[in-house]
């Protein structure tokens, strides 16, 4: 069927909500984090260009735009199952990119496969690029579970949500990390909050942990 099975693929991820059997205020889908991806990660890259990084862009916006592509086939699987082990995360990855090596291989004519398999490959690596993916794939959970923490959701997994998503991303070393740090975090932390969860103390102490 050629690509029009990949373009009609793409409406799957809008049915893939997020953090799935846990009880939310707002609901997200696997698209609308995409999304929020790629806006923070153009800003992030911005950031490093100011500070003198080269950023190769087209490769940026194909990894963040293509970074959950593979969930299409297995979901949004639960964090704690996800991270239960080492093992298992490779496991789990190793699935995901067999099933989107064979769709690529099953549907994608011939002449744009190599297009694919590049663009919808795991993007997170150590260029800056793949390291501002990961940086702003942290910073969505990061708001996603603020967000909960904020309205008054006290579902534990979204405290150890913000909280490990803050420890993951002060652990790269870059400068929009920096920024994110001193600048956009203390702006987060001082909404106005109605929650009785202290979102001040678990920030201060997700940054001084040195355990990740």
């Amino acid at each position: 069927m050629g690509i029009h099975s990949y373009f009609r693929s793409l409406n799957e991820l809008e049915r893939i909500i997020r953090c799935p059997g846990k009880f939310k205020f707002e609901e997200h889908s696997v698209a609308a984090h995409s999304w929020k991806v790629i806006q923070y990660a153009k800003t992030l890259a911005d950031i490093e260009e100011k500070n003198g990084a080269s950023i190769n862009w087209k490769k940026l916006y194909e990894i963040t735009s293509s970074h959950d592509y593979g969930e299409i086939f297995i979901g949004d699987i639960k964090t704690p199952v996800k991270h239960a082990s080492p093992e298992l995360r490779l496991l789990i990855q190793q699935v995901e990119e067999g099933m989107v090596y064979n769709f690529i291989e099953e549907h994608i004519p011939e002449e744009f496969k190599e297009i694919f398999h590049n663009q919808l490959r795991e993007g997170k690596d150590e260029s800056i690029e793949g390291l501002i993916l990961e940086v702003a794939d942290k910073m969505d959970q990061v708001y996603e579970a603020f967000a909960e923490i904020q309205k008054g959701n006290t579902e534990k997994e979204f405290v150890k949500m913000y909280r490990n998503a803050l420890i993951k991303i002060k652990n790269i070393h870059l400068h929009c990390v920096d920024y994110f740090l001193s600048h956009i975090l203390p702006d987060m932390v001082n909404d106005e909050i109605t929650s009785s969860v202290d979102i001040r103390r678990i920030t201060e102490e997700a940054l001084a942990d040195n355990g990740a």
